[in-house]
């Protein structure tokens, strides 16, 4: 009986231990990788494949012609002859202030324009506010090429080729800008203004005081992306322009490319000099970027 007795007190200690510590689970055993772990090592590969160009574009503009299709990624031989070329031989200084003069004049009036379009299309009632807003949310359906040539027309009938008017104004207007504002109001809450309205605010005053500082964060996300969209621009001002005055920086660059075909360390230094303040402009402006994705409403 005694010795039966202590040989399933033994059993049941050894059988309860299951290896060191008494946890219980096999010793050569890994742990699996957590999603976070999956999902932090592809940003890291989508990171790295997405900043490379540019960082092979950034090192190489200051690569010589022989050594500038070398394939290195750091440069033998370190010049900045490429930069004084862009900026001496041919007026890039006019084409970079051409391309900042035109991308911040569109980005402040289309804030300002489809700020008031948005904030009548999601508060105020008027007959075919539903198929006003439907008309403009179509037009997003048309891609640019389809109305390029009606729009030269039009500006050619009004005078608008070959000056600031006619790269400007056809370029004010776009639905992504009202539709987007217009959602945001939609989740706006409606008792801040009911209560301007009592206080005696008309519509003007409502929009101007209340509804733009709260629109802050979306307005911000969307001037960068206006300036960024018009700074890129290339195939309106190819069309509108022939005077070399008003070339902007894209139309510069490809004119330069086709000048020097061959010279590709002059033509990644003028794309760098394009790039630079684009890539200021995101990194400073960012947080409003991820903010105004993530406002869906003041709760």
């Amino acid at each position: 009986m005694a010795s039966d007795s202590l040989t399933t007190t033994g059993t049941g200690r050894t059988g309860g231990s299951g290896g060191p510590g008494g946890s219980g689970a096999p010793a050569g055993r890994r742990r699996p990788l957590s999603p976070r772990t999956g999902l932090t090592a592809l940003a890291v590969v989508l990171s790295v494949i997405s900043v490379l160009p540019v960082l092979w574009m950034l090192t190489s503009s200051f690569k010589t012609r022989e050594t500038v299709t070398d394939g290195k990624l750091i440069p033998t031989d370190f010049t900045f002859d490429n930069f004084v070329y862009v900026f001496t031989e041919v007026p890039f200084a006019r084409y970079l202030w051409n391309s900042f003069f035109i991308s911040a004049v569109i980005t402040v009036a289309a804030l300002f324009f489809h700020s008031m379009a948005a904030y009548a299309l999601a508060r105020l009632r008027f007959p075919g506010r539903e198929k006003l807003f439907g008309a403009i949310f179509a037009t997003l359906l048309v891609t640019a090429p389809v109305v390029l040539i009606p729009l030269f027309m039009v500006a050619r009938e009004l005078g608008l080729l070959d000056s600031y008017a006619g790269l400007i104004i056809p370029a004010i207007f776009n639905a992504f800008g009202i539709f987007l504002l217009r959602q945001f109001y939609l989740g706006l809450p409606k008792e801040l203004e009911e209560a301007a309205v009592i206080d005696g605010c008309g519509h003007w005053r409502v929009y101007w005081n209340i509804v733009l500082p709260m629109s802050r964060p979306i307005l911000s996300a969307l001037a960068i992306f206006f300036f960024l969209a018009n700074w890129n621009a290339f195939v309106w001002p190819l069309v509108a322009t022939s005077d070399q005055d008003l070339t902007v920086v894209q139309l510069g660059i490809a004119s330069f490319q086709t000048q020097y075909t061959s010279n590709w360390n002059y033509i990644l230094a003028a794309a760098t000099v394009a790039a630079l303040p684009m890539l200021i402009l995101f990194f400073v402006f960012q947080r409003q970027i991820v903010e105004s994705i993530k406002t869906s409403g003041i709760k």
